[in-house]
């Protein structure tokens, strides 16, 4: 019994050391400008130009009218696994890139945990363009953007959803509910004709305010690596 206590431990303590944010972040964003050719067919790759450019012509935003880029996507379009974030910050707001500035490095150090990186999953948020003083959101944004986050999704149709942060949560699942009574749980969900399965953890960024919380991060990712190797991704 001390002995299996003592492996869990010692595998937490990894964990910790491996996302420890006073040892990996800088002020300078991650350069992600990359022109990989992942595959992905024809159909897809045309669909998803589609959604940005519905999205680029947008009326009537005042986030659109603030925002240096839209942060569309990163990643694999392939991929069977696709996260999903609130918003972008400014170093995204630059770029034109999801994640890549403080949140973003501890992301990658948490996918690189459970043995992914950006080329294994597609990530994106559920608005595309930078709130004002990196601001949550308002139910009015998130109600515009839904349809396209939706169709987004539809479109990449993954077998892993993962929701990251409360924003997310409650713009997808719904908000009656508090994220720290469903990250953690599996929840099986359609978004057109796509069915998947949904899984609820916390923000790099709320780790980077309560990194008492990475305890919790590292159970939600074991069952990411699970449901994973479960469906042989």
């Amino acid at each position: 019994m001390i002995k299996k206590i003592n492996t869990k431990t010692i595998k937490l303590i990894k964990f910790y050391n491996l996302i420890n944010y006073n040892l990996i972040y800088n002020n300078k964003a991650i350069n992600r400008y990359r022109k990989e050719n992942f595959e992905a067919s024809e159909d897809k790759i045309k669909r998803l130009e589609l959604l940005k450019r519905s999205i680029l012509n947008l009326k009537n935003c005042d986030l659109k009218k603030q925002a240096k880029n839209i942060v569309f996507s990163d990643g694999n379009p392939k991929s069977k696994i696709m996260l999903i974030g609130e918003a972008p910050g400014a170093n995204e707001d630059q770029e034109g890139l999801p994640f890549v500035g403080r949140a973003g490095q501890l992301l990658d150090k948490m996918l690189s945990a459970i043995d992914l990186n950006r080329e294994k999953v597609y990530i994106s948020n559920i608005i595309n363009y930078r709130p004002p003083e990196n601001r949550r959101p308002s139910e009015e944004e998130m109600k515009r953007y839904l349809p396209f986050i939706k169709k987004h999704i539809e479109i990449i149709n993954p077998k892993i959803l993962v929701l990251l942060g409360s924003t997310a949560m409650n713009a997808l699942i719904g908000n009656e509910v508090v994220i720290s009574k469903m990250r953690g749980k599996w929840i099986e969900k359609q978004f057109g004709n796509c069915s998947t399965s949904v899984i609820i953890t916390f923000h790099p960024a709320f780790l980077m305010r309560q990194p008492g919380q990475k305890k919790m991060a590292w159970v939600d990712l074991k069952m990411i690596r699970d449901k994973k190797i479960k469906l042989k991704i």
